[in-house]
C-alpha cells in the first residue's frame, strides 16, 4: 500500500449465511476491516479465523461502523435484527432479498431512524462473489449520496449497478430478471422433455439449445423498441396470428412425445386472447399489456 492509497473502509455485515460469508470474505481479501454478526454465533466462527471481528449483538455490530450491510433471510429478519439498534448517522445497505414494496417501506423506516438507506438485489450465487470474471453484479437503489460515497466498497464483492433513487427499483430489476430466467428455464425444460426418450444425447442437444437461445436473445431490444414507440406492428417478422397458429404443432408434438405442455400453455393462451381481440397482425409484444392489469386488455 502506497502513501497515496486510500485507507480500506470498515464494513459491518449482518448475516453470515452462504451469501453473507462470501461477501465478508471478498471484503476481507481486499483489506477492509469487517465486523460480522449472525443470529447463530457459531456460523461466524470461520470468518473470525479469517480476520473478521465478531460482534456479540446486532446492536454492537451496527455501532462498530458507519457502513452497515445486511444480508439476512428476509425482510422480517432484518426488522427483528435492527429493532433496538441505533441507526442515527448510519448508512444501511440492505442486500436481503425482498420485494419493491418492502424496499420502499424499509427506506422510509431507516430514514425515520436517522439512517441513509440503499436497497440491493444480488444477481449472483455465492461462488460468483469476489471473482471479477464471474459476471456477478448487484443492483442498488435509494440514496444516491450513500451509493456514491461507498461505491468502491460495494463494488468489491461484485459489480455495482445503481438504478435510481426509488428504493424499490433494485428489487424490481432483480425480480424482473429472475422472472425472465424462470420463463426461459420453463422452455428449456420442455425442450429437454421432448427429446428425453429419444436417442439424442442431452449434452449434444444442450449445445444446440444454447446456440438457439443466444441467437434469439437479441429480440428483447426489438420488444423494447415497440414498447417505447407503442407501435406493435413495427418491423414485425412473424406476426401474432402466425405464431398462434403454429402453437398447434408444438402441442401436437408434445402429445406425440408424451410430454405435459403445461409450461407452454399459459403463454399460448395469451396469444389466443390477443388474436381474439383482432390484433393478429401485431407482434407478440401486446402480451406485455395483457399482463399489466387494465392496460389495453
Amino acid at each position: 500500500m502506497t502513501d497515496n492509497a486510500p485507507t480500506p473502509a470498515p464494513v459491518t455485515l449482518l448475516g453470515t449465511g452462504a451469501m453473507g460469508t462470501a461477501l465478508a470474505r471478498a471484503w476481507l481479501a481486499a483489506g477492509h476491516p469487517v465486523t460480522v454478526w449472525n443470529r447463530t454465533p457459531a456460523r461466524a466462527e470461520a470468518l473470525a479465523a479469517e480476520g473478521a471481528t465478531v460482534a456479540g449483538s446486532a446492536d454492537a455490530a451496527v455501532a462498530a461502523n458507519r457502513l452497515v450491510v445486511a444480508c439476512l433471510l428476509d425482510d422480517d429478519s432484518l426488522g427483528g435484527a435492527l429493532a433496538t439498534a441505533d441507526l442515527t448517522g448510519r448508512d444501511l445497505v440492505n442486500l436481503t432479498t425482498g420485494t419493491p414494496g418492502q424496499g420502499r417501506a424499509r427506506a422510509a423506516w431507516a430514514e425515520a431512524r436517522g439512517a441513509r438507506f440503499v436497497d440491493g438485489g444480488i444477481m449472483a450465487v455465492p461462488p460468483m462473489i469476489g471473482s471479477p470474471d464471474s459476471g456477478a453484479f448487484v443492483f442498488y437503489s435509494g440514496s444516491a449520496a450513500l451509493f456514491e460515497e461507498h461505491r468502491d466498497v460495494l463494488a468489491v464483492p461484485a459489480g455495482a449497478s445503481y438504478v435510481g433513487t426509488d428504493a424499490g427499483f433494485a428489487a424490481l430489476h432483480d425480480v424482473a430478471l429472475l422472472s425472465a430466467m424462470s420463463g426461459m428455464f420453463a422452455g428449456v425444460f420442455h425442450a429437454f422433455a421432448l427429446v428425453r426418450r429419444e436417442d439424442i444425447a442431452p449434452k449434444d442437444f444442450a449445445s444446440l439449445l444454447e446456440g438457439w437461445l443466444t441467437a434469439m436473445a437479441h429480440t428483447v431490444h426489438h420488444t423494447a423498441d415497440q414498447l417505447e414507440s407503442e407501435d406493435y406492428t413495427k418491423n414485425v417478422v412473424s406476426h401474432l396470428a402466425m405464431q398462434a397458429a403454429g402453437n398447434a404443432t408444438l402441442l401436437r408434438t408434445a402429445e406425440e412425445q408424451g410430454v405435459d405442455p403445461r409450461l407452454l400453455t399459459p403463454y399460448m393462451e395469451l396469444m389466443d386472447r390477443l388474436v381474439a381481440q383482432g390484433r393478429g397482425e401485431e407482434d407478440t409484444t401486446g402480451m406485455v399489456d395483457l399482463l399489466v392489469s387494465g392496460s389495453r386488455s
